[in-house]
């Protein structure tokens, strides 16, 4: 028992003299300030991630609208042409000009429907991959 004290007590000596100094004990204030500031700035930087990709999804969606609105407005100005009044006035109404004649066709035969499908060919526009480099870009200089 006695040898076991004497152990713990070189050990506690040790301990406050040789590991607890001034250097260490500012190194270890150091260190953990250091991770500290660390550990927040990447937070930080995530966290300004996820908001400009919201504000890029948010911009995308708004755009979307803004040429959802355009069209909607490009197709009001059309339905109050006379063009319009006056094709829509033929095809509901049956009303023609002076000197027309109404011609009915018979409806189209499957063979006329699908005589254009294999010729018109639908081009995907592909979505732009940017490499890792760009991102960062983007990320830092928005």
């Amino acid at each position: 028992m006695d040898g076991f004290s004497t152990k713990f007590r070189r050990l506690k000596y040790n301990f406050r003299h040789d590991f607890l100094t001034i250097e260490n004990v500012v190194l270890m204030l150091a260190i953990i300030l250091c991770l500290s500031w660390t550990y927040r700035s990447v937070e930080a930087m995530s966290k300004n991630w996820e908001l400009s990709e919201n504000l890029r999804a948010v911009q995308k969606e708004l755009e979307i609208k803004r040429l959802e609105i355009e069209t909607a407005e490009l197709e009001n100005a059309y339905y109050e042409t006379d063009e319009y009044k006056e094709l829509a006035a033929r095809k509901f109404a049956n009303k023609q000009l002076e000197g027309e004649k109404m011609v009915y066709l018979p409806e189209n035969s499957e063979e006329a429907k699908n005589k254009h499908l294999n010729e018109v060919s639908v081009e995907v526009e592909e979505k732009k991959e940017y490499s890792n480099f760009e991102k960062w870009m983007m990320y830092l200089w928005p």
